[in-house]
């Protein structure tokens, strides 16, 4: 198999998981709880909730609120962190980014234009959000 050939089989295996991964992320923040869940996690930064401390913020029972917890570490969005007893759940900010990244890579460029300066400040930084809790 020719250099050629293995790189373009590469590329097409890699951008095939980017889209899977990027499904995979959107479709967990598809559903009202779930987006909330990780909003509070985001505006919470790396330290993170207890369950029990999400529970109490969003009003929602243990089960459910394990399910969702499930989806989202299952996408990637979320971590969990232990101490002692404790189980702490935060947002993973790199797969944050790359999403976000995956949504604003091509920003304009069908339209052979600059990016406006919300696009770009979000893609050129890899987020305002890795800045506010780097």
């Amino acid at each position: 198999m020719s250099e050629a050939l293995a790189f373009l089989q590469y590329f097409d295996i890699f951008r095939i998981v980017k889209y899977n991964d990027a499904i995979k992320s959107l479709a967990a923040l598809a559903q009202e709880s779930r987006l909330a869940i990780f909003r509070i996690l985001v505006n919470r930064g790396p330290e993170g909730y207890t369950p029990t401390q999400l529970g109490e913020k969003l009003n929602v029972s243990s089960p459910t609120l394990s399910f969702h917890l499930k989806e989202l570490q299952a996408a990637g969005l979320i971590d969990v962190r232990r101490e002692g007893r404790f189980l702490y759940y935060r947002p993973n900010f790199t797969r944050m980014n790359q999403l976000i990244g995956f949504l604003t890579e091509n920003c304009c460029v069908l339209a052979d234009k600059e990016c406006p300066p919300a696009c770009s400040a979000s893609v050129a930084e890899g987020s305002i959000i890795k800045r506010k809790h780097a």
